[in-house]
């Protein structure tokens, strides 16, 4: 989810910005997903590991959560993530998957970045987002007790879109770090064609061409947070406000994006303090 690089439950990109809304009780579980996400996003992510040393810590953390999904004991290397992570699977009885595929992606991002390797098309990083997004807004919804199918699409569509516009937000970050995010077939619809992405990705600046890819890849993002927005009235309560304040607070990136004429690849445009009050208004209009 797009927000602040924060000590709080924002930090990890995936989560609620506004997480001072979120119901007192749900909040320790929140809390346990979130350093379960963190801990291993930095696995992935953090320090001057190998990528071969960063695939097997992500295999032991794999292999701690499913000791205690089970029940079993767990290793000592990451106990401040799962004590918690263990009570709270119990107490509310937070499913495997969701937390196993954001793990899955999370090797995959080691696996793409290891091979200089770029996105085929649109389906496949779609299915990248879901198991690096998705899981994130299924589990809160475990946790508010909204099971429909409705609501799951709605959900999934939101988290994929927050996905995508902090891709599209942080193209300047991402691009020199190994990261790349614009999928082929986009690119070569839209006249870059990519054969070398290792080479040709940190290459890339801003024109007349790449400002349409990632003024198309924007839209297609805002299309898809509009299609998951009717879930603010499916949350019951201050949850209900705390989503409503993420779609917002996501749609508000995008118009950063388009205002600097979408040249994401030199710069990256931020939401701050002085957007609340456009973000507030949106919010009350929902």
């Amino acid at each position: 989810m797009p927000a602040s690089r924060s000590s709080s439950i924002d930090h990890y990109e995936n989560f609620p910005v506004a997480s001072w809304l979120c119901p007192p009780k749900l909040r320790p579980p929140i809390a346990a997903i979130y350093h379960f996400a963190r801990t291993a996003d930095d696995i992935a992510d953090e320090g001057d590991a190998s990528a071969e040393e960063r695939l097997t810590d992500l295999a032991a953390y794999r292999a701690d959560l499913l000791a205690v999904v089970q029940g079993h004991a767990h290793s000592a290397r990451w106990a401040q993530v799962f004590e918690p992570l263990a009570s709270q699977i119990k107490a509310f009885k937070l499913p495997l998957q969701p937390l196993d595929d954001l793990l899955s992606a999370f090797e995959q991002d080691v696996a793409k970045t290891r091979a200089k390797a770029a996105y085929a098309d649109r389906a496949e990083l779609l299915n990248y987002c879901r198991r690096s997004a998705n899981p994130v807004g299924r589990l809160l919804l475990h946790l508010y007790g909204v099971s429909s199918r409705e609501a799951l699409a709605e959900s999934d569509a939101i988290c994929t879109a927050l996905q995508l516009i902090n891709f599209w937000q942080d193209l300047s970050v991402d691009i020199p770090r190994g990261r790349y995010y614009l999928p082929l077939a986009e690119c070569a619809a839209h006249g870059i064609r990519m054969t070398d992405p290792g080479r040709q990705f940190p290459e890339l600046r801003q024109n007349e061409k790449t400002t349409r890819l990632i003024a198309a890849c924007a839209a297609d993002a805002r299309t898809m947070m509009l299609s998951g927005a009717p879930l603010v009235h499916r949350i019951p309560g201050r949850g209900g406000w705390e989503l409503r304040a993420v779609v917002q607070g996501g749609l508000r990136i995008l118009d950063k994006i388009s205002a600097i004429g979408y040249a994401t690849l030199s710069q990256r445009p931020t939401v701050g303090k002085s957007d609340a009050p456009v973000i507030l208004w949106r919010m009350l209009r929902m």
